[in-house]
């Protein structure tokens, strides 16, 4: 086989593309793979900007991808980092209500979580959460006690090692710019140069719509970015926050609300905002890119999700300009904070697929054409799941790739 010339091509080095191909690898040793990443860097969009969450499975509609993954995912996570020395912490999660009809709503995913086999979870009232989280003000809580936190560029970086030593090529700085076919094969043009492969899996994230439309494919969806906006707490305030906290979310909306976030850099976060980002990599307000922008504005069912979500938007964008109504939202939870209590923090962009009514997908998308597998759509609990996800993409790749 020459030299640039592979079974498969994973598009895209973030964490999905790197545990799929540690499946594959593990399957089937003698595949010649090569992932080709458009960064100087594995793992620097989404996984590179993640919280750091290792998710119990509340939220998730029983019999969703989401919630399938989700529980199995964490047990995944957490052995995987046991069994290779990568720092992590069961810290716990509280998600806290302030009045009944937040209460009403706890005890829905509590029936979530029980029904997805969250283990430990239970629901406590407002002395036991005075004991957990004694500057939190609420009259009921929820507790998963399995939530934990981990650095996933780290598990993302074993997951490099492992798929290096079983003989696949990561190359770098090779960002995609067309596909063709011929041959039997499909040739693509990247930066770096000229790759051939049999077949290809796109697990290109937050360019995942555009890799299938450059295939010839229409994914249905198009991905709109949210930047997610953080501050951090200071370190003689951060005694405030024992566990991680969050609100009861909105049911309408697939966005947590700002929340309390402990990591493995050793700081607590408070965020985010959810606001409507101007680049696909937007991680500052400041960024801007006019091609992206125009896809963005030019997209029907960007129109129509603003449309029905505009009170939500103007909210978010509010809150993100003013610190004052953020620090309010924090308040609920945590009426000591105060506004100097937070510095500067970072962002991340959420890679949000919107179908052509304007709905917000909130599961899992995975396509298969042909001779490709698209991963269209990967939300949290995204990399908590990464290694469900992998054996799950795996499965496809091996029927639509008739793999033996």
């Amino acid at each position: 086989m020459p030299e640039n010339q592979y079974d498969i091509i994973v598009v895209g080095a973030g964490i999905i593309g790197l545990s799929t191909t540690l499946t594959l690898l593990e399957r089937h040793p003698d595949l010649k793979i090569a992932l080709l990443e458009k960064g100087d860097d594995i793992a620097q969009q989404q996984t590179g900007h993640n919280s750091g969450v290792i998710h119990s499975g509340i939220y998730y509609r029983p019999g969703s991808f989401k919630a399938q993954f989700c529980v199995e995912g964490r047990a995944s996570m957490v052995k995987f980092c046991q069994e290779n020395e990568i720092p992590y912490r069961e810290i716990g999660k509280v998600i806290v209500a302030s009045d009944d009809v937040q209460v009403e709503r706890l005890k829905i995913l509590e029936e979530r979580g029980k029904a997805n086999d969250v283990e430990g979870l239970r629901l406590v009232d407002q002395d036991e959460l005075a004991e957990l989280e004694p500057h939190v003000k609420g009259i009921a809580a929820l507790f998963a006690p399995k939530t934990g936190i981990v650095n996933y560029q780290d598990v993302s970086r074993v997951y490099a090692e492992k798929v290096q030593n079983a003989g696949a090529e990561i190359h770098l700085n090779s960002k995609v710019e067309s596909f063709e076919r011929h041959d039997g094969l499909i040739y693509i043009e990247t930066e770096s140069g000229e790759f051939s492969a049999k077949n290809i899996i796109n697990c290109a994230g937050l360019h995942s719509d555009r890799v299938a439309r450059m295939m010839g494919v229409d994914p249905g969806l198009h991905i709109i970015p949210f930047r997610g906006e953080y501050y951090t707490i200071k370190k003689e305030r951060e005694h405030l926050v024992k566990h991680l906290i969050y609100p009861v979310p909105d049911p309408a909306f697939p966005f947590l609300g700002v929340h309390f976030t402990h990591n493995m850099k050793g700081y607590v976060e408070a965020g985010p905002n959810a606001v409507l980002a101007m680049r696909r990599e937007g991680y500052r307000k400041r960024d801007f890119s006019i091609g992206d922008s125009w896809e963005t504005f030019t997209f029907g069912g960007f129109w129509k999700m603003t449309a029905r979500d505009w009170k939500t938007g103007f909210y978010e964008m509010n809150r993100s300009l003013r610190k004052s109504v953020f620090v309010k939202d924090l308040q609920k939870m945590i009426p000591e904070i105060q506004k100097s209590d937070l510095g500067t923090g970072g962002s991340g962009v959420r890679a949000q697929a919107v179908d052509n009514q304007g709905n917000l997908l909130d599961d899992f998308r995975i396509a298969q054409t042909e001779n490709a597998v698209h991963v269209l759509n990967a939300p949290s609990p995204g990399a908590t799941s990464s290694l469900v996800i992998g054996n799950r993409v795996a499965d496809m790749v091996e029927e639509t790739f008739a793999l033996s």
